[in-house]
């Protein structure tokens, strides 16, 4: 890569976020001094901190690093998600460094590879994350940069050589335009990230635009229904590679797969949901396009144990089930709320939802409270921010009066656990893409020590 010329070292501004974190260690495995500036620690920053990477938490220039201070061999890498005061990324800025956007980097990463590359609203990272693993087994030559922390691996970036990359194509901020996919499917074209988009038009557009970058259509893979050209995905119609004759045995999906050349049976997937089914099967036909072994790939899916935070079960024990997820999305809600209901269809499901971002919450909140609905019972956090200044009149109270069940909460995070502990729901989810996910392992500490 000549954009790397000369470079010594990496800065990334935002390097807690689990898309810059990746990035983070496949510059450290390649030899490079990496540092990087969060705002907060994490067990993603000291995990990284754990591997040799310097990371600080103080937004103050005079704590760089001198080795990060020389220009000419240093290259500063960023996420949108960073605030325009942020005063690192602001002298950087204003002292000339070299800087790139994480999907510019990745771009450029990925571009002289068979670069193999996931799109859609919902099931990017499952689908990457089980891509990944089919090629880590059949002992391909890849690189894996995903978005979660996979499990078996407790890592976001897989590495077994880089002549063949799977990433997430991110469509926030049409950073998904960047890459040169050899090889890529759309799992979905929800509207999402209207604070990006002008409209559902815009995006849809966005997404056929990205589509035509994959030069052999025959190479695209794609939900049966999509506006799109190239091979089609399905697991309840007829398509190109579709799951047939589904079952459940012993909590896993067992299925046959048909592919445009064969059939291989008996399959077997242990994730629930229709969805994660939809994801192994698109990955499964990335594999294939890609080269690998069929005759490897059953037993490759089979030891797939999940990546972590989606339908990831904290206790499961006769009394009762908390289950974490990153669903974001009304369609994401609902199909948490179909997977959770084909494996406990007796039990009543209690969904505690902390809304990510204002302007999502906003366009959304129809869907949002049909989705919810659904749940027996419902506890909404407060809204998660992230990048967002609020939004006059956009509250988790708002869009609670919206959800037309009668067991309903908005609670804080000091009483969640009580509330949460109140009720006598048998499944409980803890479901949402800002800070949830430490609000989970604090409720799993607090049930285990009462077990």
């Amino acid at each position: 890569m000549n954009i790397l010329n000369n470079i010594k070292n990496v800065y990334f501004v935002g390097i807690g976020g689990i898309g810059m974190s990746a990035l983070a260690r496949y510059f450290n495995l390649q030899g490079m001094a990496v540092f990087g500036y969060d705002k907060t620690p994490s067990e993603i920053t000291n995990a990284l901190m754990e591997e040799g990477i310097k990371v600080q938490f103080e937004d103050d220039v005079s704590t760089l690093p001198l080795e990060t201070q020389i220009k000419e061999s240093t290259m500063v890498i960023y996420t949108p998600a960073i605030p325009k005061t942020n005063q690192i990324l602001s002298w950087f800025i204003s002292e000339g460094f070299q800087l790139l956007k994480r999907a510019e980097m990745l771009g450029e990463i990925t571009k002289n590879t068979t670069c193999l590359a996931v799109a859609g609203t919902h099931g990017k990272t499952t689908t990457s994350a089980i891509l990944a693993h089919l090629l880590m087994e059949c002992d391909m030559p890849v690189t894996a940069f995903l978005g979660g922390i996979l499990e078996g691996y407790n890592s976001n970036i897989l590495y077994n050589g880089d002549s063949m990359m799977v990433v997430e194509a991110d469509e926030f901020d049409r950073s998904f335009l960047q890459l040169s996919p050899s090889i890529a499917c759309i799992t979905s074209m929800d509207a999402d990230h209207l604070d990006v988009y002008e409209n559902a038009s815009d995006f849809e557009n966005t997404f056929i635009e990205f589509s035509k970058k994959v030069s052999n259509q025959k190479n695209l893979l794609y939900k049966k229904g999509l506006p799109l050209n190239g091979q089609t995905v399905s697991t309840d119609e007829e398509a190109d590679f579709q799951a047939i004759n589904i079952r459940i045995k012993n909590g896993s999906y067992v299925f046959d797969l048909k592919t445009p050349r064969e059939k291989l049976n008996d399959l077997q997937f242990s994730l629930p949901g229709q969805h994660n089914l939809f994801n192994a099967v698109t990955a499964l036909g990335m594999a294939i396009l890609a080269g690998s072994p069929t005759n490897r790939l059953p037993k490759a899916l089979q030891s797939f144990k999940g990546v972590n935070r989606r339908f990831s079960y904290k206790i499961k024990t006769d009394d009762q089930v908390l289950i974490d997820d990153y669903a974001h999305h009304p369609t994401e809600i609902d199909a948490l709320y179909q997977a959770v209901t084909e494996m406990y269809p007796e039990k009543r499901k209690l969904i505690v939802f902390q809304p990510h971002l204002f302007s999502r919450t906003r366009d959304f909140a129809s869907d949002f409270a049909r989705s919810l609905s659904q749940f027996d019972e419902v506890i909404l956090l407060e809204i998660y921010p992230a990048r967002e200044e609020p939004i006059s009149g956009i509250t988790s109270e708002w869009l609670l009066n919206k959800i037309e069940n009668k067991h309903k909460k908005l609670v804080s995070k000091e009483e969640l656990f009580r509330e949460m502990e109140a009720s006598k729901c048998f499944v409980k989810i803890m479901a949402g893409a800002g800070d949830i996910g430490v609000e989970v392992n604090n409720v799993t500490k607090q049930i285990a020590y009462e077990i």
